[in-house]
């Protein structure tokens, strides 16, 4: 098979059937349990987010078009609800911005750099083992 084939026939099989042998010993990063509770951390803040999200947002759009009367209730001079509801959005979208980054610092990358070190460390083992004494460039 051609380079050529190898890369853009879409009947090649991808990623290549022949995948490296994985090293006694070493755990795959995907499998490892820090990694998982990261996931799953990453998960439920995600899940959370996005109905606060679309929630607003679609609750949003369904007053504006079952409950025009509501929305059309001035409260200021001429702003009216669905106006203020309308500004708010980007308040909720602000609000969760910010959430998100709180959750992803105090929760993900903590862990995500403790695991990052433990690899690091293994790693270092390894070539040390290895015979090789100085880090590549």
């Amino acid at each position: 098979m051609s380079n050529h084939t190898a890369r853009y026939d879409s009947s090649a099989p991808y990623p290549p059937a022949s995948a490296p042998p994985s090293r006694a010993g070493r755990q795959p990063v995907h499998a490892h349990p820090e990694f998982r509770s990261i996931s799953a951390a990453y998960r439920r803040f995600g899940i959370w987010a996005t109905t606060l999200s679309v929630g607003g947002f679609l609750s949003y759009v369904l007053l504006s078009s079952f409950v025009p009367g509501v929305m059309n209730q001035r409260l200021i001079g001429h702003l009216t609800l669905g106006l203020a509801l309308g500004l708010a959005q980007f308040a909720v979208m602000g609000v969760t911005a910010f959430l998100y980054v709180r959750h992803m610092r105090a929760h993900i990358d903590p862990v995500v750099r403790r695991l990052r070190s433990q690899l690091e460390d293994e790693t270092e083992q390894r070539r040390v083992r290895a015979g090789r004494r100085s880090r590549a460039w």
